[in-house]
């Protein structure tokens, strides 16, 4: 258990720090967040429009409408602009908060793979590498690559981000984890 809190705590502030130094230093997301010089005007249509706050899909559909109608609107629209809208009616500053949280989600994300990995007798530093980026991979894979799919996005940095931070956090945790021989 001590290995494991260990590899938690340290694995989680590698995978903290590769996180900063993506989104930030390294600007790999950078891609993402692209600036339009209409910014105020669309901005200024959502204030007016009542939107409530949340993700939308444009264009939509009602609730309840029939799943003939939903087709017939799709169809109608192949070849159409479209677009994925979050939406909030006021920016705040919760840095600090957040910050807390997503070191507290990545110190869980190493202690559970830790908790598994420590299970394997065989244990290696090559095992727990290899496990790793595995992990990596799957997450990668069952969110930012299939929302790609479907939002037609860009997930090379979410690809950069899964083989870089859990290779670091693997390469760590290889050398943590296995018993050490005498």
């Amino acid at each position: 258990m001590k290995k494991a809190l260990i590899g938690g705590l340290i694995g989680g502030f590698i995978l903290f720090i590769w996180q900063f130094l993506s989104w930030t230093v390294l600007d790999i997301h950078g891609s993402k967040f692209s600036y339009t010089p209409a910014e105020n005007q669309i901005l200024q249509t959502f204030n007016n429009s009542n939107l409530e706050e949340g993700d939308y899909f444009l264009p939509g559909v009602p609730p309840g409408t029939s799943a003939e109608a939903e087709q017939k609107l799709y169809m109608d629209n192949i070849g159409k602009p479209w677009a994925t809208i979050s939406y909030h009616k006021s920016m705040s500053n919760n840095m600090g908060l957040n910050m807390l949280r997503a070191f507290v989600i990545d110190f869980l994300s190493a202690f559970l793979l830790c908790f598994i990995l420590l299970g394997n007798r065989a244990l290696n530093f090559k095992i727990v590498f290899i496990s790793c980026i595995v992990v990596g991979l799957i997450g990668f894979m069952t969110i930012p690559y299939l929302n790609s799919i479907w939002f037609q996005s860009n997930s090379i940095p979410d690809l950069i981000d899964a083989v870089v931070q859990w290779g670091l956090v693997g390469a760590f945790l290889g050398w943590l984890l296995p018993e050490k021989k005498k």
